[in-house]
């Protein structure tokens, strides 16, 4: 069982190209990535989400990249020759006309505006794609470690939850019996107030099944059981849990209130709201069960 919350960082480099990738996950209904890459890389970004979709189930994924090319061939120098031969033109025309000692040199042309101009030479895309691969990989070892010792924990902390709804079940199943015996001791004590002396055992049986009949939990007990094993079992299975967990914790909550408007006796009321406050809790950690 895996958590949703990770994070990894790696930078790998590789014939003078460097790639840092950095890696964050959280808890999501679906898998969300957002990617940010440096425009160089842009064409890259189909890849990357394939990739992550492989290794990642649900979460949101913040990718975060940068990339230097630090090759000799990674840029270009380029020489504006005819702009170059304008300004020595202008220059010379200058000095014809006023006079003055001509210091129009190579470096002086080379530093004006637009006479060399350095360009990105395109990518081998190839090259970039397989070092990029690489790097997201091993960041993804890093994410996939943490998600699952973070699942660990939420394990444990899911089953004790789970041990507390249990043993709530097991208390009301003990309480159950005694509700009928106690409407039937009401019954007979408000008959007495209203000064009912001679009381039709037979029509009171009668009353005191059709009211067992109404508060009978027996099903929901049953199905609470369960549901419990279900969770049990999802918990210790591999691949996507959070979503079976987030259903069954539902019918948990579901059952637990069906006991609550059967049951008429203030112990299986407590044991009630008890066993909801637990199944809150297995609620708000199942959101961060991939």
């Amino acid at each position: 069982m895996r958590s949703m919350t990770g994070y990894g960082r790696r930078q790998l480099s590789r014939e003078g190209r460097e790639i840092t990738v950095e890696m964050k996950t959280v808890n999501h209904r679906f898998l969300d990535v957002s990617c940010r890459l440096p425009r160089a890389l842009s064409f890259a970004e189909d890849a990357v989400r394939k990739q992550l979709s492989k290794a990642l189930r649900r979460g949101h994924v913040d990718l975060n990249v940068s990339y230097l090319n630090l090759r000799s061939d990674a840029r270009e120098v380029r020489v504006d020759e005819g702009l170059a031969a304008q300004y020595k033109e202008a220059i010379a025309k200058l000095h014809r006309q006023v006079g003055g000692e001509n210091d129009c040199g190579l470096s002086f042309i080379a530093a004006q505006p637009d006479v060399l101009n350095v360009t990105v030479c395109e990518e081998d895309q190839e090259a970039v794609l397989s070092l990029l691969a690489d790097a997201v990989e091993e960041t993804l070892q890093d994410v996939v470690a943490m998600r699952e010792l973070e699942g660990a924990a939420l394990k444990k902390d899911l089953e004790e939850h789970l041990m507390g709804v249990a043993k709530l079940r097991d208390e009301i199943a003990a309480l159950a019996p005694r509700v009928p015996l106690m409407y039937q001791e009401k019954l007979k004590a408000r008959l007495n107030e209203l000064g009912v002396k001679e009381i039709d055992e037979q029509r009171l049986a009668q009353e005191v099944a059709l009211m067992a009949d109404r508060c009978a939990i027996d099903e929901e007990l049953s199905r609470l059981v369960s549901h419990m094993k279900q969770m049990q079992d999802t918990m210790g299975s591999a691949g996507e849990t959070g979503r079976r967990l987030d259903f069954l914790t539902q019918e948990l909550n579901r059952e637990a209130n069906t006991i609550g408007s059967k049951a008429s006796d203030a112990d299986i009321t407590k044991c009630v709201v008890n066993m909801k406050s637990e199944i809150e809790k297995l609620r708000e950690q199942v959101q961060n069960v991939e």
